[in-house]
């Protein structure tokens, strides 16, 4: 009786292939087990590393075609996500963490919030992280800052020392890290103090020898230190050299470049100046502030490393402020001091007569209008 010769069909060959690439069980265990030959199994497996398994049956082309459509339209898929995800982040990223984090949209249709994370580049968990605010570096904080408002040239060993006499037993890595914390610096020559930030352009400083004779000649921004009762914050001033007009100011609890950027915004809206002038902080060598800069066609200058006296009216401002209102209120709140500060800058402008200005007050100077006195108004 002639026997029938069994036939497989592209399926069971490619499973009885896969299971001899596998390498789990021996040829002649695979063989009994699939009721086959073990040279059966090692002629398909040739075929199958020196072909492929469309020689196990044509149809199997039809099958691979599908397969390779769905492949194609995941690809497709995919790439549609890339480019949606690409527009999202079609700004560079800022290099200030908490700049980033301010790009987290919490309701994004497309993007989970992990998503958004990883193409940021942060950690999730420091969208929920809440610093902890010890009271006690509060306090030193508060008592450096008065006394730097006082002796800007004191370093951080002579302010150790003298917080000592004070009674803050405080070593002089403490006192540095908190003054660096604050922003502050003593004043003094020290040549080649830092290395420049190689992402940040470094502009010269273009104010040495100039005369200061119009209003919008020169604008300066700077950013000073408020202390509060539960931590402090952070103050940016845009002031007119010639009128010492304060033209903007913003307070934030963040030392970012968003805040320096708003207060930027306003004056720009209102008029231009011919060079606008700032110290060399990461706010304001960031790309987006001095972008904005330059769209208008303003030139910048810097101060140099370690020259304070370079933005002299701003610093004089910040000794006003300070002197006048902030240590005079004590704040509690960031909206207790926003508060303060929003009256004060209007005293500052409108009512507080300066020396340097024959005696008229900065809105005088800069608009060239006389503002009348509340006592005036009042006889």
């Amino acid at each position: 009786m002639r026997r029938i010769r069994k036939r497989y069909n592209a399926a069971f060959k490619l499973k009885a292939v896969l299971a001899v690439l596998k390498g789990d069980k021996t040829a002649n265990e695979l063989a009994k087990e699939l009721g086959v030959h073990p040279m059966q199994l090692s002629e398909w497996k040739h075929h199958f590393l020196s072909i492929g398994a469309e020689v196990f049956d044509r149809r199997s082309k039809g099958l691979k075609e599908k397969e390779l459509e769905k492949e194609r339209s995941e690809l497709y898929e995919q790439l549609g996500r890339l480019k949606m995800e690409l527009e999202w982040l079609k700004k560079k990223l800022p290099p200030v963490i908490t700049e980033r984090q301010k790009m987290i949209e919490e309701n994004h249709k497309k993007m989970s919030k992990k998503r958004q994370c990883e193409l940021l580049r942060i950690s999730r968990s420091s969208l929920y992280y809440k610093p902890r605010i010890c009271q006690k570096d509060i306090l030193l904080m508060k008592v450096i800052d008065r006394q730097y408002t006082e002796t800007p040239f004191y370093g951080s060993r002579r302010m150790s020392a003298l917080l000592k006499t004070l009674g803050y037993p405080i070593g002089r890595k403490k006192t540095r890290n908190l003054m660096a914390k604050m922003g502050l610096e003593a004043i003094y020559p020290k040549p080649q103090l830092s290395m420049q930030n190689k992402e940040h352009k470094k502009y010269p400083y273009l104010l040495r020898g100039v005369a200061i004779n119009h209003i919008d000649q020169v604008w300066s921004a700077d950013i000073t230190y408020i202390p509060l009762e539960d931590g402090f914050g952070y103050l940016v001033a845009i002031l007119d050299w010639y009128s010492r007009y304060v033209l903007a100011w913003e307070l934030s609890n963040l030392l970012d470049t968003n805040f320096c950027l708003e207060a930027l915004k306003r004056c720009l809206g209102k008029s231009f100046p011919e060079i606008f002038n700032t110290d060399q902080g990461a706010q304001f060598t960031s790309k987006l502030f001095v972008g904005y800069l330059e769209n208008k066609s303003i030139k910048i200058s810097m101060d140099g490393r370690g020259r304070a006296l370079d933005n002299i009216f701003v610093e004089r401002l910040w000794r006003s402020l300070k002197y006048e209102n902030v240590y005079v209120r004590d704040y509690r709140t960031l909206k207790e001091a926003r508060e303060g500060l929003e009256e004060y800058f209007e005293f500052y402008n409108m009512r507080r007569l300066h020396q340097s200005l024959n005696y008229q007050t900065p809105y005088a100077a800069y608009t060239g209008q006389i503002t009348p006195s509340p006592l005036a108004r009042a006889i």
